[in-house]
């Protein structure tokens, strides 16, 4: 199993890496566009619904994704359009409301996915971080390589100090192995991680307490974006979002902490 976890890690880098760093701005759009479509037909396997119906849901979503990219190229700096992201604001901060004041409730009272609200939520899910993904490229590879890496860095935190030092649940019926003492654990070392960056990045001109309370708030969305994923995994009696990445689930699997915290990023970037 270990051994297939590293191969299949490998193969992921070997392919993002390069796309991330070489591809011209169009390229790394419909990249994007592609893993979103992906998305979107595990998402109908969270609905429940047939083959078929979840590759028109994956097909769909591609397609939503680069007529976006074609109406208002200027939204993502792409073929030759000066930057002008303010007015995909809409997009973004649809998607922070539905993370910061819709989902806590959604897991509290365990809503599940069905019709056409389930078509929705998951456009709502998938879309704002397809365009967040994009947009957030034209800071930099590497400046976008840090941002991802925030969530990364929260989920190793969260699990070492929820090994060794976890005594309270966070949420057992929906994932027993998270636990607060995890969650605060990722919050510091995120804290630090993002100060260290700040630095990196020469950005200590920036506000310091947008950063001692953006930080916070990023890492507890990356934990409600995971719970929000367990929660529809296991309603719909799933292990994984789906096998395409082996020992490594899905593509949800894999993004569902950055779902829920990069519109919010992207939202405060553009109105700050």
């Amino acid at each position: 199993m270990l051994r297939t976890r590293v191969i299949t890690a490998v193969l992921l880098l070997a392919v993002f890496l390069p796309s991330l760093f070489f591809l011209p701005q169009v390229g790394w759009a419909v990249f994007v566009a592609v893993i979103a479509g992906i998305g979107a037909w595990e998402w109908g396997g969270f609905m429940q619904v047939g083959r078929y119906f979840r590759v028109g849901l994956g097909v769909t979503l591609s397609a939503i994704c680069l007529a976006l990219l074609g109406f208002f190229p200027q939204w993502f700096g792409a073929l030759d359009h000066p930057f002008a992201p303010f007015g995909s604001i809409v997009l973004h901060a649809s998607a922070a409301l539905f993370w910061l004041l819709l989902v806590p409730f959604w897991l509290h009272c365990k809503w599940r996915l069905t019709g056409f609200l389930g078509v929705m939520v998951g456009l709502l899910v998938l879309l704002p971080a397809w365009a967040a993904l994009v947009q957030l490229r034209t800071l930099g590879p590497w400046q976008l390589l840090t941002i991802l890496a925030l969530v990364w860095v929260a989920d190793s935190a969260a699990y070492f100090f929820g090994s060794h030092f976890g005594r309270h649940k966070l949420a057992v019926t929906i994932s027993p192995g998270k636990t607060w003492e995890g969650a605060l654990g990722a919050a510091v070392t995120v804290l630090v991680y993002g100060l260290v960056m700040r630095q990196v990045f020469g950005l200590d001109d920036s506000p310091l307490w947008l950063w001692l309370l953006g930080l916070p708030v990023m890492t507890a969305l990356s934990i409600v974006g995971d719970l929000f994923e367990s929660l529809l995994k296991r309603q719909a009696g799933l292990k994984d979002s789906s096998n395409i990445l082996p020992g490594h689930g899905g593509v949800l699997d894999r993004i569902d902490s950055q779902t829920s915290t990069l519109p919010l990023l992207m939202a405060a970037l553009i109105l700050l």
